[in-house]
């Protein structure tokens, strides 16, 4: 601690570019004291620091100082707490492109958008786990490109209005949406028509019955060009089909990325018909969606296992996609250890001995 100190001090007037700071109090008296904390900070805004991370776990918020949020030359915040944080009247900062919020707790709504309402250049929003105290906030900015969202609070009851937020979105040039979560919050994407990629991820022990929170949500994203979904997620749209809940339109999209097995519910939520079994002339291929008879030029296929229902399914896009350029497969490092599966040298021939429907289809194993 005291050459930290040495260090701030004996700066002179030079600018500090970057400064870091992560400390973990127990508040016991032979710790570092709160009004360090706060000289330490306070150093790094007086020298014009344009990088600030901050991770203050256990700590009293008021060791932030109020200078803090009225700081010019400040490009990038980073903030990790577990406390709820006071802001001062006039918030200000008219250079800051980057903000992650990381358990960060406000006291109440003004306080959240006083904040983001004083980020008039913001390109970049990480928020995780900010929702306890608000029920209905809005975040508009027409300068922001990158917004990602972690909405875990494992203590929040699923589908409770007095304990859940409405978060408002208006961001006309925002292009990647990043949400991983369990849907307790609700979320109004508006005006986000330029959004080029999005990647939705729900936890594999979320209740997959509320399937039609993922379609809503989806239906924002309408005119992303690129999606991630992951299994849960995936799996959840057959329990929202059942309801008959309208699936959304993809006009602009061209690449989706599944992190799931290859089975009976993968395929009703691409658009084929469900079956129980999935063999080589198993009625579940002569119902081949569209998008990819028509429209499918690229498939990865990564952690190939050799399993029967990996193998129909590559074999039926090989026939019935008609613009397919490439397919590249990448095989599983446990793809030899079930004895039941076919080996690397089997699948290979099935698949580049096969009549495509695309002559122009290369095939690239790794």
């Amino acid at each position: 601690m005291n050459f930290l100190e040495r260090v701030l001090l004996l700066r002179g007037a030079s600018n500090i570019e970057k400064f870091s700071l992560t400390c973990f109090n127990s508040y016991d008296e032979s710790q570092i004291q709160r009004s360090q904390i706060h000289s330490w900070i306070s150093s790094a805004i007086t020298h014009n620091v344009q990088d600030l991370h901050l991770t203050l776990i256990q700590e009293d918020p008021s060791v932030i100082p109020w200078s803090m949020f009225d700081h010019t030359s400040l490009v990038s915040l980073k903030i990790r707490a577990n406390s709820v944080t006071e802001l001062p009247s006039c918030i200000s900062f008219p250079c800051l492109k980057t903000l992650h919020l990381l358990s960060v707790v406000f006291p109440n709504n003004d306080h959240a958008e006083k904040l983001f309402l004083g980020c008039p250049v913001l390109e970049e929003l990480v928020l995780s786990d900010n929702w306890m105290n608000l029920k209905n906030i809005v975040i508009s900015s027409s300068t922001l490109k990158s917004l990602t969202i972690k909405d875990w609070q494992p203590f929040q009851p699923l589908n409770d209005p007095a304990s859940s937020c409405k978060i408002k979105i208006d961001a006309a040039n925002l292009t990647n949406f990043d949400y991983t979560g369990i849907l307790s919050n609700e979320f109004l994407l508006n005006n986000v028509s330029s959004l080029v990629k999005a990647c939705i991820h729900i936890p594999s022990d979320w209740p997959k019955k509320d399937g039609c929170r993922v379609i809503d949500l989806l239906k924002q994203l309408r005119y992303v060009v690129s999606l991630r979904l992951s299994s849960c997620a995936l799996e959840s749209l057959r329990f929202a089909d059942k309801m008959s809940v309208r699936f959304p339109v993809f006009s602009k999209l061209s690449h989706l990325m599944l992190t799931e097995k290859i089975g009976k519910y993968t395929f009703g939520a691409l658009g084929f018909k469900q079956c129980m079994r999935l063999g080589e002339n198993d009625p579940v291929w002569l119902s081949v969606p569209i998008c990819i008879s028509n429209c499918l030029k690229t498939l990865t296929f990564n952690k190939l296992h050799a399993y029967n229902s990996e193998i129909c399914f590559l074999k039926c896009v090989l026939k019935y996609a008609h613009v397919l350029e490439k397919m590249d497969i990448s095989w599983s490092k446990n793809q030899n250890r079930l004895s039941f599966l076919k080996d690397k040298s089997e699948v290979r021939k099935e698949l580049e001995t096969l009549k495509r429907s695309s002559t122009a289809c290369v095939i690239k194993f790794s």
